[in-house]
């Protein structure tokens, strides 16, 4: 009995290395990275406490009752806060168009919005794609995906993919070609905008101008050391998923295998462990509190490894994708302001081309 036991753990495990083909990546860890040099402001607090405020609404909750809720919560970000932006619906491909006023439409950002792939909208995101437009002087298009359970992963990786193709020649407006593209997006959405600018190159597609990323996941087999080592000062994420930390990692991989129908190796779901050569200009905001800061970390050392250019900036004790709390967090001002930087930095630079 004792060795059939041990035949059937050692085929198990066989069938875990050839099937996840698992990379050890703890090298790209060496890579040192400055924090930026200030402390977290009054107005952090604040949003911590609406943080733990709000888990309190779906904290007895479970399954599909709490994924509800969730959703609902996420929907009420930016409620009670004066946006600048028309906010304009589209039914093909689904999403909203988000015009601050002036905008110039052929200059357009695709906004992929975060929420682990299972909640979020455009509606919960605003705030956000808000001042991206007013920033930008851009037409954002923020993409609403087909979300889990009801579909498929790959289904909102699609939805994505057709939505570039469709605003490299369609405005709010009228049909007509980009001038300027951005993809941008936040965690599970700055994975799909991180995975999206690498198809578009495979596939010999107008590339982006720039790629913006807010605490995206780029590593979806969880092995990067903040991925537990910091569950304790994410007040986001920590809550949600402190019990994976007591869970073996290859159950967790045959896991997303189940749920997402795609191996957590796949760079389709890990874009770190996919080709990052030749890649627009990108700029990564992350917290070094949070889980996904080594995520980021990673992707920045391995793109700039493959020669792509990657800007990497983290701010201390920052809440996960606290970009979304502008204008009530400091902090989150500062972020657009490094985005509107960026921005205009890639501007001068075409202008130079154009001029040359």
């Amino acid at each position: 009995m004792l060795w059939i036991i041990l035949a059937i753990i050692v085929f198990i495990v066989a069938v875990t290395l050839l099937l996840f083909r698992y990379e050890d990546l703890s090298y790209l860890d060496r890579e040192n990275y400055p924090v930026k040099d200030a402390m977290p402001s009054e107005a952090n607090r604040e949003v911590l406490r609406r943080i733990r405020e709000l888990g309190q609404y779906s904290k007895n909750l479970r399954g599909k009752a709490r994924l509800m809720a969730l959703r609902e919560i996420m929907d009420k970000v930016s409620e009670g806060i004066e946006l600048a932006s028309e906010f304009r619906q589209c039914e093909s491909p689904r999403g909203e168009w988000v015009l601050a006023p002036g905008c110039d439409t052929r200059r357009r950002i695709l906004y992929i919005h975060g929420g682990a792939w299972a909640a979020g909208s455009p509606k919960s995101h605003r705030t956000i794609t808000d001042r991206l437009s007013q920033i930008a002087g851009a037409a954002v298009f923020a993409v609403d995906y087909r979300l889990l359970p009801e579909n498929r992963f790959m289904d909102g990786v699609r939805d994505c993919r057709e939505a570039y193709q469709w605003l490299l020649n369609h405005g709010p407006d009228a049909a007509g070609p980009a001038d300027f593209m951005v993809v941008a997006g936040d965690s599970a959405g700055g994975s799909h905008a991180l995975g999206l600018i690498a198809w578009i190159r495979d596939n010999g597609l107008r590339q982006v101008d720039a790629a913006i990323a807010f605490s995206p996941s780029t590593d979806l087999t969880l092995t990067a050391p903040s991925n537990r080592g910091n569950i304790d000062t994410d007040h986001m994420l920590g809550p949600v998923f402190r019990g994976l930390s007591k869970v073996p990692l290859p159950v967790i991989w045959w896991t997303t295998l189940a749920v997402f129908r795609v191996s957590p190796t796949s760079p389709v779901a890990s874009p770190l462990r996919g080709n990052l050569e030749n890649l627009p200009p990108t700029l990564i905001q992350v917290s070094d509190s949070e889980m996904l800061l080594d995520d980021a970390r990673r992707y920045a050392a391995r793109a700039r490894a493959a020669g792509s250019p990657v800007t990497l900036h983290i701010w201390p004790g920052m809440v996960h994708v606290w970009q979304i709390f502008v204008p009530q967090l400091p902090e989150a001002e500062e972020a657009f302001d490094d985005i509107k930087a960026f921005l205009a930095q890639l501007d001068c630079q075409g202008n130079d081309r154009a001029s040359a």
